[in-house]
């Protein structure tokens, strides 16, 4: 039951059509994962605890640099060299001292991935790998647990929405190993600080509707925005019956057939 504090903190996206209060006592019962807490995962989260969502667990091995204070707002001067899934967690507790934090200071391997992803109610990827997405694609299949993935370049993002409980493509339908995406990283190309922001913070709404049970969410569909020029575009996107994933035989399509 929610209390008259949480009535009067939350009351302006209570007043939301579609969410309600109901939606507001499903995120205070959410617990998210979030993997990578730089660019995007710092607003990402900033903005989930803000909202509400009862336990966060955030994920990262990497010290705060003083590079990434140009865009990771969950970190300041004094936080560098701190671990950033502990800055982070500083962070929120600022915003949101009821949220349950739980900082996970360490990159996580497929099992820790899997066991993580089977706790959490919603998976938010804030990574800047291919493989990294990969693993957690896995994961949430092996978990049947949503997740929202973000990327971010230069002046140009993505998110997409996969959810196993759907008859959607997987994260692998989009992206087969043998036409990944080339990797490149913000060292090498550069990063405008308001476009993970944009990007977090879409990630974030998609993980609120998801959670919440509110309007749905993007899933099987790629945003794109070109922050150059604030055009956007959506690309659907099909399941692949050959998938190693998630196609015909693998363990995902076995799990999915176990919990209908």
């Amino acid at each position: 039951m929610i209390s008259d504090e949480q009535l009067l903190r939350y009351n302006r996206q209570i007043m939301v059509p579609g969410f309600d209060v109901a939606g507001q006592e499903r995120l205070l019962a959410a617990t998210v994962l979030i993997v990578g807490l730089g660019g995007l995962g710092c607003p990402a989260a900033l903005y989930l605890a803000a909202a509400g969502v009862g336990e966060l667990l955030l994920a990262d091995g990497d010290p705060v640099e003083l590079s990434n204070l140009q865009r990771q707002i969950a970190h300041g001067e004094a936080d560098l060299g701190a671990n950033k899934a502990q800055s982070a967690a500083a962070a929120i507790a600022r915003i949101n001292s009821a949220a349950r934090i739980t900082p996970i200071p360490q990159r996580l391997d497929e099992a820790a991935l899997r066991r993580h992803a089977a706790r959490a109610d919603l998976v938010v990827d804030a990574t800047d790998s291919f493989q990294s997405r990969l693993d957690i694609n896995r994961a949430c299949l092996a978990a049947r647990t949503p997740w929202v993935s973000g990327a971010a370049i230069r002046s140009e993002g993505q998110v997409a929405v996969f959810d196993p409980a759907a008859p959607t493509a997987c994260y692998r339908c989009l992206y087969p190993e043998d036409s990944a995406p080339p990797e490149s990283s913000c060292a090498e190309t550069g990063i405008l600080a308001p476009i993970v922001g944009i990007i977090g913070a879409l990630q974030a709404l998609e993980a609120l509707k998801l959670l919440a049970d509110s309007p749905r969410p993007r899933s099987s569909a790629l945003l794109i925005l070109d922050g150059a020029t604030l055009n956007t575009r959506t690309l659907r996107l099909q399941p692949n019956p050959a998938c190693p994933c998630c196609g015909p035989g693998t363990p995902a399509e076995r799990a999915a057939e176990s919990h209908p």
